[in-house]
């Protein structure tokens, strides 16, 4: 009897929303040109989507099978901790984005509420899992992620008139004098007096009248335009008042008079690099604001929003939702880890169970033995070219190519040429 090596090939599909890149010009078209998918010159292409999520299931690409129906046929691929876990569906959805303008200001929410809203309006919640997630960087990136250190949101309330006339006087001042002198205080009811105050003055923000709204947001763009100076920097003087300035008339050119116009006051503002990543937790608000990522997460298409989207807004649940943490950003970002002893391989490891993200990047003909994973993966040529090697299995390796490897088996990928190869592999391990 000859067993089946646990590596398949994957058709995946790109999904194309607004606010993705433009034909070629998108990464997910691209990756998934490199099977059977053609680009449309003039359409934007937003996400590649790698998993048995149901929107845009994965398909073996030799025999058209979806990878749901390989793994439920079959399953020591996922490895019996993980099925016990997680059942008979992968726990994870890996996606490529490439991002043209502003996503919606949203925020996932837990399981908790997330079987709530599902059970309430399916429609709109399609499903009744919870949604963290992990970016990283494939191009340079900028985004909202968390809200910023109150320190800041004080400064911006006091020097940006738009700003305390949408929100009104009476809850600026109430805000200031709420966490004056406890800004960054470790005492706990400090902590939780300084959230209430941050909801209150969120809600106050996000409730605002569109009358208002465009009001003054065409305040705000005038003194963006006129005295772009005059907004303080932030993050220790990392963004520049200039660099705001030119961000807040990015964002109106996309969204005009739109309330996540106003959110950058008390979002944090976040720039990635190549290689770095950053970590979402339910619950948080973000927005990717545009760049190529790599993005994992549970498997869910659940989304609240409030902002910068034609969609379904859900500003009620939203305030309701979010746990008005309050950070650096620095805090946000993750910091990758070598790999079980291999030279070329680092590991992103976010505080969840789900999933976990390795890049391997090989030079010239270098190759790497990735040693067995106790849980299925999907991996993604992000860049050059080389092999695969699966037990006696050898299959090539190009630009968007995407393989499903089963769990335990060591990975041996080889690069071909100068370019070398950058490999992106999501997967999940049940820790014992």
């Amino acid at each position: 009897m000859v067993l089946e090596v646990p590596l398949y090939r994957l058709q995946c599909g790109a999904n194309s929303y607004d606010w993705g890149k433009v034909g070629s010009d998108s990464a997910a078209a691209r990756f998934a040109a490199a099977t059977n998918f053609q680009i449309e010159e003039d359409k934007p292409y937003a996400e590649l989507w790698m998993g048995t999520h149901p929107s845009n299931p994965s398909k073996d690409v030799s025999t058209n099978r979806p990878l749901l129906n390989i793994l439920q046929t079959n399953q020591s691929l996922l490895s019996l901790s993980v099925t016990e876990k997680y059942g008979p569906n992968l726990p994870f959805l890996f996606k490529v984005l490439s991002i043209r303008k502003a996503l919606s200001i949203q925020a996932h929410p837990d399981k908790t509420l997330a079987e709530r809203l599902h059970a309430q309006d399916p429609k709109n919640y399609p499903d009744a899992n919870h949604k963290p997630e992990m970016a990283i960087a494939v191009s340079e990136f900028d985004g909202f992620c968390g809200f910023r250190p109150l320190e800041e949101t004080v400064s911006f309330l006091k020097t940006v008139p738009p700003l305390r006339r949408l929100v009104g006087e009476d809850e600026s001042d109430a805000f200031i004098s709420a966490v004056s002198g406890k800004e960054t205080s470790t005492n706990e009811s400090d902590i939780q007096s300084n959230k209430s105050a941050l909801r209150s003055l969120y809600g106050k923000l996000m409730s605002a009248s569109n009358d208002t709204i465009t009001t003054c947001s065409q305040e705000l763009l005038d003194l963006a335009t006129s005295h772009p100076g005059s907004l303080p920097a932030t993050n220790s003087g990392q963004v520049s008042s200039k660099t705001l300035s030119e961000l807040i008339l990015r964002l109106n050119s996309q969204f005009p008079n739109d309330i996540g116009l106003f959110n950058t006051f008390l979002l944090n503002y976040v720039r990635l690099q190549p290689g770095e990543a950053m970590f979402l937790r339910a619950n948080e608000p973000h927005a990717y604001l545009s760049g190529d990522i790599m993005e994992c997460m549970a498997s869910s298409d659940n989304v609240v929003r409030a902002g910068f989207t034609p969609k379904f807004k859900d500003v009620k649940n939203l305030i309701g939702m979010l746990t008005y943490n309050y950070a650096s950003p620095k805090e946000q970002k993750m910091i990758p880890t070598p790999f079980r002893g291999t030279k070329h391989s680092i590991l992103y490891d976010p505080p969840i169970d789900e999933f976990s993200v390795l890049k391997t990047e090989l030079r010239g003909e270098e190759w790497e033995v990735v040693p067995g994973i106790e849980g299925p993966s999907i991996s993604i040529v992000e860049r050059g070219r080389g092999w695969i090697e699966v037990g006696p299995k050898r299959e090539e390796l190009r630009e968007g190519w995407v393989y499903f490897v089963g769990a335990t088996a060591e990975v041996k990928l080889v690069a071909e040429g100068g370019d070398g190869l950058v490999v992106y592999r999501a997967f999940c391990e049940v820790e014992k």
